[in-house]
């Protein structure tokens, strides 16, 4: 069995800054690609940043240059770091990822969303 555990989330001011964590556990042979997601709401899930798992990565055009992320493959550990947050930013964010059990098996797993609000 596999899990994705995020933590980071909560309220901060605009212009301010927020580090999201998401650490895979269980019966892990592989990590592919990560990525995290968001979901506002009234509005569909949408892809915020992703990163391969040799380094690689891509972003939303609404987050270059403000958010980066990375991985630590050692840890089994994805990071989003937030820069100059904006209200806009405000949504429930999603960890992601394509993951290969020790019984061979792959699979698309979620995090349990952890909620980003931006406000003064």
């Amino acid at each position: 069995q596999v899990q994705l555990v995020e933590s980071g989330g909560g309220v901060v001011q605009p212009g301010g800054s927020l580090r999201l964590s998401c650490a895979a556990s269980g019966s892990i042979r592989n990590i592919y690609d990560m990525g995290w997601y968001r979901q506002a709401p009234g509005k569909q899930r949408e892809l915020v940043a992703g990163i391969t798992s040799g380094g690689s990565t891509n972003y939303a055009d609404s987050v270059k240059g403000r958010f980066t992320i990375s991985r630590d493959n050692a840890k089994n550990t994805v990071f989003l770091q937030m820069n100059s947050l904006e209200p806009e930013d405000t949504a429930v964010y999603y960890c992601n990822a394509n993951i290969r059990s020790r019984r061979g098996s792959l699979g698309d797993y979620w995090g349990q969303g952890t909620q980003v609000t931006v406000s003064s």
